[in-house]
């Protein structure tokens, strides 16, 4: 009801309803035993009432996000964010104090209502502007232990041991099929381990389930300290780069992170 929606008493709505009507001279609602409708003249004032707090709803919309034109907002999967975008914020506040970024992770959506956004995928694909992060090699990562135990020292040794497959629905990551297919083998047949988190992955193979599949930039930390290690020296070409999405609301700011991570 309304009163309670404005916090007062049904009595004081009825009266400020009757101190309206009797400045307009008019009736604003028919009132019948089961109920009220509106006249005329109170229609033609609810349509103009609701189009004016429309237009004052859209203007402080827009206030609030010219205030926020300073910061930037940025999705990325949980993996993309933790391995790749977080270790380089601390360089780029160095250089540049007065730019806020908000970080967004979002694994199992399109990332909506930000400025910039990190896929792996074909660029030539989205309709907004695009920024190339990097592309490499993909490798067969494991333990030391995972290799020792399966006795993995070339190819051919991959193709009967556990291996774990990561299914995202933002990302489509490259799979173990079409990677032995590169490679010219047949698919494999060990048993899989299936994850819908590539830092899950990434833990799993850590801890001696399973080989994984990784991208030498991303995984330039667990390659240098030893947490994984390269299984055999077959590689892949990455069939797509990871790349920045420049979305259609992105500020001069976003403008100016989006070259910079490029660049870096």
């Amino acid at each position: 009801m309304a009163s309670t929606e404005l916090n007062v008493t049904p009595a004081a709505v009825s009266h400020r309803i009757k101190a309206l009507e009797n400045e307009l001279g008019q009736p604003l609602f028919n009132r019948q035993y089961r109920g009220v409708e509106l006249t005329e003249a109170g229609a033609l004032l609810f349509v103009s009432l609701q189009r004016g707090f429309e237009t004052i709803s859209g203007t402080v919309q827009r206030i609030r996000s010219r205030h926020d034109r300073s910061g930037v907002s940025i999705a990325a999967t949980t993996a993309m964010s933790g391995l790749w975008l977080t270790p380089r914020l601390a360089a780029f506040w160095k250089e540049h104090p007065g730019v806020a970024i908000s970080q967004l992770i979002q694994d199992d959506r399109k990332p909506q209502d930000v400025d910039l956004s990190i896929h792996y995928g074909d660029p030539e694909a989205e309709d907004d502007e695009t920024r190339v992060l990097f592309s490499d090699r993909i490798l067969a990562l494991g333990t030391e232990q995972f290799a020792e135990t399966w006795g993995i020292t070339r190819l051919a040794d991959l193709s009967d041991v556990p291996l774990i497959h990561t299914q995202s629905g933002v990302n489509p990551y490259t799979e173990w099929s079409e990677w032995f297919a590169t490679l010219d083998r047949p698919a494999p047949r060990g048993p899989g381990f299936h994850l819908n988190n590539y830092l899950i992955s990434l833990q799993a193979a850590e801890d001696h389930i399973g080989a994984v599949l990784g991208w030498e930039g991303l995984l330039g930390g667990y390659l240098d300290s030893g947490r994984l290690l390269q299984l055999v020296p077959d590689s892949m070409p990455s069939p797509h780069p990871f790349y920045l999405r420049i979305h259609a609301r992105a500020s001069a700011n976003a403008r100016l992170f989006a070259d910079w991570l490029a660049e870096h």
